[in-house]
């Protein structure tokens, strides 16, 4: 039997390409007058910014710029990169944000496997580019951010100034709202970036998701303190767009910096990872808590319940979220119970370094036993995957089905994160299938740093494991089998590695022990996670 509902369609009228254009199209409108942008002593309103973003996409495509493109921007948290986030998808092209931190080889391979058109640089990071195109093997095209109060050299490309002058852009939005607004690179475990396919449609849900679990107000004051080239600064540029909100840059995240900013800008938001927190609570001891409380969220890794304390009493008000690059950012949130009030602040702590439960934008968030495809029970005891469904998860992996396929078994996004489900519903994470490292916030792949330890000489076998340490959550420890005959330090070692990777990912121990191995010869981290626990 036929029903009338199917005879209903679709049309421009009903049905309009979810994208977060939309968000500047209203900033542009109903914000116009409100200051946007804050950064030293610039202050610019939103109808100013938006004659900006269509002004440098009116240029973009000036340059042959297409739809489908990937443009790299090398840059830190400053306008011209929050403006990016609107005129590359004004122009239909793919904003590739690049980490500033990685050493040049996997900025290089990252330029490469995008298939980079153009590069934006901040010219203080043109040496760090140079080095990168010295690894590619060719220069690409490029446009320069000038700040005139920040030195740096140039490279002879146009200015981002100067597209300032082209004709504008109109806001319209996709024709699908399936298409490729970013590219974000993680670390994963195999030591080579993967490249995660944000599109416009995750983008939008993100900040209208983010917005309800953060319980957001209009006009928020935002401090730009999660880079941008993470997850797209948890895609909080687009939050602010739709919520008219003010964002508060300092360009270096230095904890006096962003202390001053705080204060002098009347902040009432802002994002950061548990290092982040630490270094401010350590700058600000003993001065007066902030009143009203400042809106903070904290992510990255699980923040120690000391540093939840330490920020609770400078007027913080943190919530812990949870996500990966694949799913744009946080998609879980530990929401403070009104039954935590009459709790000690200790164990307050405790429960708010939970990961907590679905945003409201993501359709389930939960913990699966892999053997039987059932969630684990609510007991905070059996252990799972975290897995994930929803419409804020990546398109894919680009240009690697494999992976794609892999990550997406049984209908669902596997984290590698194993957790037990509490009582409450609130997920908690006890530990990573994968060989991840998060130092301050940082994703740092075991097998690339073993990878670098095996090329040097005197190294029969390494392997690398998450070590705690008080500043930086963990940091990397290495545990080497050294060949007969060669002798090396562990400063010796530890300087190899720092000439062939980022120095976050360098190990910060080295200890020369034979390694535990299966019969067949795999070494057992597990046993070896626990030696790095005693040596905290």
């Amino acid at each position: 039997m036929r029903h009338h509902f199917e005879a209903l369609q679709k049309t421009r009228a009903n049905h309009v390409p979810l994208s977060p254009l939309s968000f500047l199209r209203r900033a542009e409108t109903l914000h116009g007058a409100r200051t946007a942008v804050i950064y030293g002593t610039i202050r610019r309103s939103w109808v100013e910014t938006s004659a900006r973003i269509r002004a440098v996409a009116g240029g973009l495509v000036g340059l042959g710029v297409q739809k489908g493109d990937t443009v790299s921007v090398l840059s830190p948290n400053i306008p011209e990169l929050f403006e990016l986030h609107f005129a590359l998808p004004l122009t239909g092209a793919v904003l590739n944000t690049l980490n500033t931190r990685l050493e040049p080889e996997t900025i290089a391979y990252i330029l490469d496997h995008a298939d980079t058109k153009l590069v934006i640089v901040d010219r203080e990071l043109v040496p760090l580019l140079s080095k990168a195109f010295d690894h590619l093997g060719h220069v690409l095209p490029m446009v320069e951010i000038a700040d005139p109060d920040v030195p740096g050299e140039s490279l002879g490309g146009p200015t981002y100034d100067s597209l300032l002058a082209s004709e504008p852009l109109p806001i319209v939005l996709p024709e699908d709202e399936w298409n490729a607004i970013a590219l974000n690179y993680t670390s994963g475990t195999s030591g080579r970036p993967k490249g995660v396919v944000y599109h416009h449609r995750g983008a939008y849900l993100m900040a209208l998701g983010t917005g309800t679990a953060w319980q957001m107000p209009h006009y928020p004051v935002y401090l730009s303190a999660v880079p941008m080239f993470h997850c797209n600064g948890w895609g909080h540029p687009w939050l602010m767009a739709m919520l008219g909100g003010t964002v508060v840059f300092t360009r270096v995240p230095a904890a006096g910096r962003l202390l001053d900013a705080i204060r002098a800008h009347g902040v009432t938001h802002f994002g950061a990872a548990p290092i982040v927190l630490q270094m401010l609570a350590e700058a600000e001891c003993g001065a007066a808590p902030f009143d009203p409380a400042i809106r903070v969220l904290t992510a990255g890794a699980p923040p120690p319940p000391s540093v939840l304390e330490k920020t609770r009493s400078m007027g913080f008000d943190v919530m812990q979220v949870y996500g990966l690059t694949e799913t744009f950012g946080h998609i879980s949130q530990c929401l403070w119970q009104d039954d935590w009030h009459d709790l000690t602040p200790a164990e307050q702590a405790q429960l708010q370094a939970q990961q907590g439960m679905a945003f409201p934008m993501v359709e389930e968030v939960t913990v699966i036993d892999r053997a039987s495809g059932e969630p684990v029970p609510r007991d905070g005891t059996t252990q799972g995957e975290i897995a994930i469904r929803g419409n804020t998860v990546m398109a894919g992996y680009y240009k690697d089905a494999e992976a794609t396929a892999t990550a997406y078994e049984d209908g669902w996004f596997w984290s590698g994160d194993v957790a037990v489900l509490n009582e409450s519903g609130y997920i908690q994470i006890r530990d990573r299938l994968k060989d991840v490292i998060i130092s301050g916030g940082e994703n740092i792949s075991s097998v690339e740093v073993e990878a670098v330890l095996y090329r040097h000489d005197a190294v029969q076998a390494a392997a690398v494991v998450a070590m705690p340490h008080e500043k930086w959550g963990e940091v990397p420890c290495a545990f080497v089998e050294l060949r007969d005959g060669i002798e090396v330090t562990s400063d010796e070692l530890i300087a190899f590695c720092r000439a062939h990777l980022a120095g976050f990912k360098a190990p910060k121990a080295v200890i020369f022990e034979s390694l535990p191995k299966t019969s067949t010869g795999k070494i057992q981290k597990f046993q070896l996670r626990n030696r790095a626990k005693e040596l905290e």
